[in-house]
């Protein structure tokens, strides 16, 4: 494993644990050469999701995109990590679980702001407002409303 700060290619392993239902390993690893510490997550390799975009057009599902998108939303917000982690486990389930390895990006969006509308309405909005696509303030005035009407 390559050290992400300094490079180093050796490191030892200092915890490991299940995680995500049991379908990976998380490992804490420390850098022999720098002392710093980083996550590694060990898994199953599994046939690749693919996300259809709303063009038609196929690409592979990346985690990573997924999580730099809500990380984006949830900027200077009192969201948790650990709770975004959460949130892609069960979107990247979700893909898992349908039959044709296939997943619309829409349906991803849609699943993201559920689970951001109940962990935090400014994250929500912030996703909202970049997926949807709010040209019209107007529509965007709803959007608010209906996050102020529903019941606390």
């Amino acid at each position: 494993m390559k050290c992400p700060y300094c490079g180093h290619n050796k490191d030892k392993v200092v915890d490991s644990r299940e995680s995500r239902d049991g379908a990976a390993i998380r490992r804490r690893r420390e850098c022999l050469a720098c002392g710093r510490r980083m996550t590694t997550y060990e898994q199953i390799e599994m046939a690749p999701i693919m996300v259809v975009k709303k063009d038609g057009r196929r690409e592979r599902f990346e985690r990573s995109k997924l999580m730099a998108g809500m990380i984006r939303a949830c900027e200077k917000r009192p969201v948790p990590m650990q709770d975004l982690e959460t949130v892609c486990d069960q979107i990247e389930a979700v893909a898992q679980d349908q039959g044709g390895r296939e997943i619309d990006s829409q349906q991803i969006g849609e699943l993201v702001m559920e689970r951001l509308r109940g962990m935090d309405d400014i994250a929500y909005v912030r996703f909202a407002s970049v997926y949807r696509h709010f040209r019209d303030i107007n529509v965007f005035m709803e959007e608010l409303k209906s996050l102020l009407d529903r019941p606390s």
